[in-house]
């Protein structure tokens, strides 16, 4: 596949070149090609400092600057506001009611990276507002919520890119290819799955809470937005991924990026069905109040014959994350996103003694296994994601996760939140944008 570094090379070239080609229907009236974009952060602690970071060491900023930002932990502010101070020689102006943020005339587009619950009010006051936007995924907290916000970003005709970042790496992009060359034949079944541990006194999620948190320097009411009211509770601010008031945890936070990525390589957008179960299996200490599950699956049918079986747990990390695309003339894997392996159908039952080799399709025959190493794609897919969403700003590419694809996804782990929690088997209707249970 890849013999020298100069066809590496122009396989990379190729493959982003190909992805502004079919990237759908999100090309919209944007700031124009030499504009300079005003941009405001919503959400800058784990995921939005390492998306400022990607933005700035990216590229992204080329044509850009960080002029405002928003967060509920003064610290985060201070640590964002120096970023862009050492990154541009300025302060950006600090937020606390991202609806301020909002009201600024100023910012051109708003990146929100914020926890999941917080995402509904958020991008419907920015599409209220007429910014652009980058969503982190999921697009929003339930699916009502994805919904109204597809609606209204198509309808204000912003630019809208959701945190699906697969969808800009290239080797997803090189596994799409290879998928619409016919290279492993009709593909009707995916296998998915996201691996991870720790030590026993480093539970999965459970992030280090800073040790001047308190509620002098940490807006505890802005966090809970349209959540069950509660008394303040460090852990689920800063650890807020394993609670179902403001997380769908597993389903949401990863498993949104493996149907998401299947829709992308294989043409797909929603499934028929869904059924779902797990529980916390592994993190059970008794000061653990975790709600979200440490171990999931779920199985998809599809339109066209076509399944997913999706796994993940939190008590082992040996099979890591990924994606098997399983033709009927071979498989390619994708791992870690940054391991691409090809392996052509061997057809042993014919290749063994008493077989029938000539029986095998020469094409398949003629296929090599096969396989591509780029290590540190993960972060640069990221950042070509933000320079995607930052070319679509200013008219010049089409963005390559638009609102509706993100929904799209999104669906596929609301379906498995659902199914879990009612212990029920789910269907969902396109038609009618509606689920219910079998």
């Amino acid at each position: 596949m890849f013999t020298d570094d100069s066809s590496r090379r122009s396989f990379l070239r190729n493959s982003a070149a190909g992805a502004a080609v079919a990237l759908g229907p999100s090309w919209l009236p944007a700031l124009g090609a030499t504009s300079k974009v005003n941009v405001a952060w919503i959400g800058v602690g784990s995921r939005g400092n390492y998306l400022m970071d990607m933005f700035y060491t990216g590229g992204a900023a080329e044509n850009a600057s960080v002029v405002a930002i928003c967060d509920a932990y003064k610290g985060y502010q201070q640590r964002a506001k120096d970023t862009v101070l050492s990154k541009e020689k300025k302060e950006p102006k600090i937020y606390a009611d991202y609806r301020e943020l909002l009201a600024d005339p100023g910012i051109d587009a708003v990146v929100i990276a914020t926890p999941e619950h917080l995402h509904y009010a958020m991008a419907m006051a920015a599409i209220e507002a007429k910014k652009h936007m980058y969503l982190e995924k999921p697009l929003a907290h339930t699916i009502e919520q994805g919904a109204d916000i597809v609606k209204g970003a198509e309808a204000y005709g912003k630019i809208v890119q959701v945190g699906t970042q697969n969808r800009s790496n290239s080797l997803y992009q090189k596994a799409k290819e290879m998928v619409a060359q016919g290279m492993i034949g009709k593909v009707h079944y995916v296998r998915a799955f996201w691996y991870r541990n720790d030590v026993p006194s480093k539970p999965i999620w459970r992030y280090a809470i800073p040790k001047d948190a308190s509620t002098e320097n940490t807006d505890w009411a802005r966090f809970l937005g349209d959540a069950p009211q509660r008394a303040w509770d460090p852990r689920r601010f800063y650890q807020w991924r394993l609670y179902w008031d403001y997380s769908s945890g597993i389903p949401t936070d990863l498993l949104v990026h493996q149907t998401d990525i299947t829709n992308y390589v294989c043409g797909k957008t929603t499934p028929l069905s869904c059924v779902a179960s797990g529980g916390i299996y592994k993190w059970t200490d008794p000061d653990d109040d975790r709600d979200c599950p440490d171990t999931f699956s779920a199985i998809y049918e599809y339109p066209d014959k076509f399944h997913i079986l999706y796994s993940s747990y939190f008590g082992n990390e040996h099979y890591g994350y990924g994606e098997q695309f399983m033709g009927d003339e071979g498989t390619i894997e994708v791992n870690s996103r940054q391991h691409l392996y090809f392996y052509p159908e061997a057809y042993t039952n014919q290749t063994r003694k008493g077989g029938h080799p000539e029986l095998i399709p020469a094409q398949v025959k003629a296929r090599k296994a096969e396989e591509l190493h780029l290590e540190g794609n993960d972060n640069k897919a990221v950042q070509s994601h933000m320079r995607n969403w930052m070319a679509g700003v200013q008219g010049k590419e089409q963005v390559i996760a638009p609102a509706r694809m993100g929904q799209q996804a999104a669906i596929g782990g609301h379906l498995a939140t659902l199914s879990f929690k009612n212990q029920k088997k789910v269907l969902w209707d396109e038609a009618t944008q509606k689920c219910s249970f079998a």
